[in-house]
């Protein structure tokens, strides 16, 4: 009875970047009406589904990456689903001059922009013996430099006069802050595969299972809404408890990356 009453707590999800067949208002309909936010990484995953949640609650988006083609499909999935605005953008948030271009656009667009959620990220799961110099770079320059571009640009260009709210998103954190001073804290995402599945990663996790994009998703929708208007200089995690209880296991981390580097791709 009590898997049973859990279970029925996990809100759906669905695999891929689809846009959820059906979504229960939890919150207000209107709770980020008339706002617009600006997404990197919006095309897929969890800035996919933070788009999706945000448009269906009012919010008008700009879902921006390097692939413009995907975030032109993701576009087109997203008005579908919610009948909100979303702009594609490309962008490259390692070259300041192409964020600029694209916050002038969406300015140009919707005149304003009231959320900024940093969500580019490039990650690798594996040993470090096996990761490049470059693919450290690269991770540094989408996450690190990236996130602090985007941010900046955002800020001169419109957050310094008007105000706005930065949530910034890798693949196990998020924070919330006020303009350039990014206070509010984390969002820990416990987000895993079949192979995690399979190499019993969840069995230690207090929750006993993986988190879904849906539930990242509700968390920044309230870091990023008046829910959240005193929350600030701290953290929130999100990850069915894991960080209380789970220890840094790196033989199962290696399982899970061993299992990811024999699929075929």
């Amino acid at each position: 009875m009590a898997e049973a009453a859990m279970a029925a707590r996990v809100p759906p999800d669905e695999d891929g970047d689809e846009c959820l067949p059906q979504y229960r208002h939890l919150l207000s309909p209107d709770l980020l009406a008339g706002q617009v936010a600006f997404i990197t990484g919006g095309g897929s995953g969890i800035g996919f589904r933070i788009a999706e949640l945000f448009m269906r609650h009012g919010c008008r988006t700009v879902i921006a990456s390097r692939n413009l083609q995907r975030v032109s499909e993701a576009s087109k999935k997203l008005v579908a689903a919610t009948g909100q605005q979303c702009l594609p953008l490309s962008i490259d948030v390692r070259q300041p001059q192409t964020i600029a271009a694209a916050v002038d656009e969406a300015l140009q667009e919707f005149k304003r922009i009231d959320i900024l959620i940093n969500g580019a990220a490039g990650n690798f799961l594996c040993p470090a013996s096996a990761l490049s110099f470059n693919a450290f770079k690269t991770v540094i320059d989408i996450d690190t430099m990236g996130t602090f571009n985007t941010s900046k640009v955002l800020f001169e260009k419109y957050f310094r006069d008007h105000g706005g709210i930065i949530v910034n998103i890798t693949a196990t954190l998020s924070y919330r802050g006020q303009a350039l001073q990014v206070h509010a804290g984390a969002a820990k995402a416990a987000i895993g595969g079949k192979s995690a599945e399979q190499s019993n990663q969840f069995s230690v996790i207090p929750l006993q299972r993986a988190g879904n994009k849906t539930e990242i998703a509700h968390s920044a929708l309230y870091l990023a809404s008046p829910l959240s208007s005193y929350v600030t200089g701290t953290t929130l995690v999100v990850d069915g408890g894991s960080w209380l209880t789970s220890p840094n296991s790196f033989s199962a981390l290696l399982d899970v990356w061993a299992a990811g580097a024999n699929q075929p791709h």
